[in-house]
């Protein structure tokens, strides 16, 4: 599977500073120091009602990830899946009398159509649950033959029991995970479980289902969180940098990849930070699928409206929070990229080697998107009001902004 095109990211004087960002797993910030090579592993849409504005503040968030790490002169391996096959896909084509594979395709296009419009940067490797199939099946059998998985009815779970390590990510009790797990995909009630939270790694073939060879599992699909854990470890490695997604993969999703990843390999931790972004309300309710209540990047662009200006509305608010998405809001970004554009379109102005060391400092500390819009607003504010006669400021705002945070001038 492809990904999209990159956008240049311009170079910037001067070198980056290391990353902080908050870490789900130890609860607190840490200081990332991945080397020449930083390594992330971000999960991907299941691809039906993309691309909502709760996907794109998710990827925006490590995208910005990915640009703090390059401006301090490393290279970025980002891997990134895309959930062809699940429950909820196969319901909403049965729903919609689509065909399942062709919904998948279409979504996915359209997703990297709105990626490329953001100006997100791809991955390195944007790979399905489906062609990773053949990858998945051998570690679902390492783990059964290791006696950390178990047989029911045909079908194959994890025993989360047998990572020592289990509730390290998200460090919920019991019971608010299996009130999660039950939320999330999972099946805490079924009789039979040896533990309720027990995740599924392999589903065996239901009638009218689509289904695969599983070797000694027989016909099949997987579940949904052992196929990260094989795309991950496959492109990446354990102790890769970040395990990143939106808040609700927390649990049951980072959780139990964690624990499937940690069994297999016998190492600890599968990443030195579990990043997750802030949920996207409209209306006062979470924007979600199952609601229905969503705002499409897609349809925000059909209307005309400028994917900078959606780009800064992300940016407006901290990656971690949980905010809402309204009409003001983009009203308020359109009107900041229109000030910001004839600031820089002068052909002189204020010097600006300061407001680059700035929105550095603000984004390698967790991300603080706002504080970096308003440094910017700050340069703005002080180029309208005075008379500069710096050739080259104009053109540096516009290369750092496009740099750090995704926005072309």
């Amino acid at each position: 599977m492809h990904a999209w095109p990159a956008s240049e990211v311009p170079a910037l004087p001067g070198k980056g500073r290391d990353l902080q960002i908050h870490d789900t797993a130890t609860q607190g910030k840490i200081t990332l120091d991945p080397g020449p090579v930083a390594r992330i592993y971000v999960c991907g849409i299941t691809p039906y009602d993309a691309t909502h504005i709760g996907h794109a503040a998710t990827y925006n968030a490590f995208d910005l990830v990915q640009r703090v790490w390059l401006d301090t002169k490393r290279q970025v391996h980002y891997v990134q899946n895309v959930t062809d096959v699940d429950d909820p896909l196969l319901e909403r084509a049965l729903r919609d009398g689509h065909d399942w594979t062709e919904l998948a395709e279409r979504e996915t296009a359209l997703f990297r159509e709105d990626m490329t419009a953001l100006r997100i940067l791809p991955p390195q490797q944007y790979i399905g649950a489906v062609e990773a199939i053949p990858g998945i099946v051998p570690l679902v059998e390492r783990l059964r033959d290791a006696g950390a998985a178990y047989e029911l009815d045909g079908d194959i779970y994890f025993s989360v029991e047998s990572d020592p390590h289990f509730g390290g990510v998200s460090h919920l009790d019991a019971e608010a995970m299996r009130l999660l797990s039950a939320e999330r995909g999972g099946d805490p009630d079924r009789p039979g479980k040896k533990n309720p939270l027990d995740p599924m790694l392999w589903m065996a073939a239901r009638p009218g289902e689509p289904s695969w060879d599983g070797a000694s599992l027989g016909p099949g699909r997987p579940g949904w969180h052992i196929e990260c854990v094989a795309i991950a470890l496959d492109h990446l490695g354990m102790g890769f940098d970040i395990q990143g997604g939106g808040s609700d993969l927390a649990f049951p999703h980072h959780e139990m990849g964690a624990s499937h990843a940690q069994v297999l390999t016998g190492e600890f931790p599968m990443a030195k930070a579990y990043v997750h972004a802030g949920m996207v309300a409209l209306n006062g309710e979470k924007m979600s699928k199952s609601k229905g209540n969503l705002v499409f990047v897609s349809a925000l662009r059909r209307a005309g409206v400028d994917p900078a200006a959606i780009r800064l509305a992300l940016l407006s608010h901290h990656y971690r929070e949980d905010w809402e998405w309204t009409d003001a809001v983009l009203a308020e970004a359109e009107a900041r990229l229109a000030r910001w554009r004839a600031a820089v379109s002068r052909p002189d102005g204020i010097p600006a080697d300061a407001l680059v060391e700035e929105v550095r400092a603000a984004l390698a500390d967790d991300l603080d998107a706002p504080a970096a819009l308003a440094a910017v607003d700050r340069w703005v504010d002080a180029q309208n009001a005075a008379d500069g006669d710096d050739t080259t400021a104009p053109g540096l705002v516009s290369r750092t902004v496009d740099a750090l945070m995704g926005v072309a001038l």
